[in-house]
């Protein structure tokens, strides 16, 4: 981790320390996943085959997820593991209903004019399942269930293969406690473009989506943000590229703990970003000795010093400054491990999500406590949040208009359309208003 002094740095050189490894942005990226489009495009269901077997490893692959298919995947894990999938399920569940947005009230501006918004579930949803490296079933959960909760009629997941084309059973265990009727064995961008597209494989159909979900490296997130600029094509959830944490800690803060949330997302992948900020020097020295320590035990070592080595550790001023650094950055995830962390709080105005206090760590959040752990990357949490069971909805407003109401308010319209030069829509407004 490169240590940083941010009183010495101008604006530009606090804008550099804080920029995302350049491995996320690189040219080439785009340029292959417009390829694997333009080529879905072309040729449907067998370029999703060859790319599949190109990058996969394997033909795509459709797995329905029966009551005896959920079974068997419980049976092939622990009766611990199995257990945890559904607290999680629940907790997640839990939280969703609870916070599912529900139809205001009327709203009348005008005696005889009502409105009011009221929500409806998306059609479908193309949920991404990250995996590769590891099985991220816990990202099925935290999407499917929120997805299920809003009432959506059709959610397509779709998730790599393990590099034997196998499916870990924790996925499927994890699909049937979402009430996911089929899950397929197909990532990278090619999957993408199969939820833009709609294509036909050997296994079955996948139909084009509505909107599409979930995180992944930097060619899903280039493949949802490219589809969503085609014309007719989906919307996409938010940027939602690889993990992001940025920690602040003061000098009462448990350095071993820092430095093992630290180490929980670093060990993602090599493209995951891990931003330490303290006030105190002490501290910042006594935790990076404890990251060297605890990383030479990591089974995934090798990916977490890759990612190591875009991070950050730096020294500011005081609490007050620290917060200011993590909204410059907007971090996908935020930890605050300091003394009165809940005051600090009222100070953040960007972040996906936030862990307050050294008992929250940050992998409670990604596994079971409840709110989804797909969250804005690479700066958007300074506009966007994370997925809730409003991104599988929409809202529109309902407005009913009495002629009372019509007679009042006709006249303000018009008189604003013919200010416009629209005389038809002023001709419509007076029509309502002479009846």
């Amino acid at each position: 981790m490169r240590r940083i002094d941010w009183s010495k740095l101008d604006a530009d050189g606090r804008r550099a320390a804080l920029a995302r490894p350049q491995r996320r942005t690189e040219g080439f990226v785009t340029g292959v996943v417009r390829d694997i489009f333009d080529d879905v495009q072309a040729r449907g269901g067998a370029a999703v085959n060859d790319w599949a077997r190109k990058l996969d490893g394997a033909a795509p692959r459709r797995i329905a997820v029966t009551e005896a298919a959920a079974a068997q995947a419980r049976r092939d894990l622990p009766p611990a593991a199995a257990r945890a999938l559904r607290v999680a399920a629940d907790n997640i569940r839990v939280f969703h209903e609870a916070t599912r947005p529900v139809d205001s009230p009327f709203v009348e501006t005008t005696p005889g004019v009502k409105s009011r918004l009221v929500w409806r579930p998306i059609g479908s949803a193309g949920i991404y399942v990250p995996g590769g490296t590891a099985p991220l079933f816990s990202s099925l959960l935290m999407q499917a269930v929120p997805a299920g909760v809003a009432g959506v009629a059709r959610r397509v997941a779709v998730t790599p293969p393990a590099k034997d084309g196998s499916v870990h059973p924790a996925m499927i265990a994890a699909a049937a406690e979402a009430g996911l009727e089929e899950l397929w064995l197909l990532g990278g961008a090619q999957a993408v473009a199969a939820l833009t597209f709609g294509v036909e494989l050997d296994d079955g159909v996948i139909a084009p989506v509505d909107k599409l979900f979930g995180p992944g490296n930097a060619y899903v997130a280039e493949a949802k943000r490219y589809a969503s600029a085609l014309p007719g094509g989906p919307t996409a959830d938010m940027p939602a590229g690889p993990s992001e944490l940025l920690v602040i800690a003061d000098r009462d803060a448990d350095f071993e703990i820092v430095a093992a949330d630290l180490l929980s997302q670093a060990e993602h992948d090599a493209d995951a970003q891990v931003i330490l900020v303290s006030d105190s020097g002490t501290a910042l020295t006594e935790i990076l000795a404890e990251v060297e320590r605890q990383v030479e035990t990591l089974p995934r070592a090798e990916i977490a010093r890759a990612s190591l080595a875009e991070a950050r550790a730096v020294r500011v001023r005081d609490m007050a400054e620290a917060c200011e650094v993590a909204d410059l950055y907007g971090p996908e995830h935020l930890s605050i491990q300091a003394e009165d962390a809940e005051a600090l709080v009222s100070r953040i105005t960007a972040a996906g999500a936030v862990f307050v206090g050294g008992w929250a760590a940050e992998t409670l959040g990604d596994y079971a406590a409840g709110p989804s752990h797909v969250l804005p990357t690479d700066g958007a949490a300074r506009t966007l949040g994370g997925i809730t069971t409003a991104s599988f909805m929409t809202t529109m407003s309902v407005q009913t208009v009495s002629e009372k109401g019509a007679a009042a308010l006709a006249p303000v319209a018009a008189a604003l359309a013919r200010m416009e030069g629209l005389e038809a829509h002023a001709r419509a407004a007076d029509l309502r208003s002479a009846g």
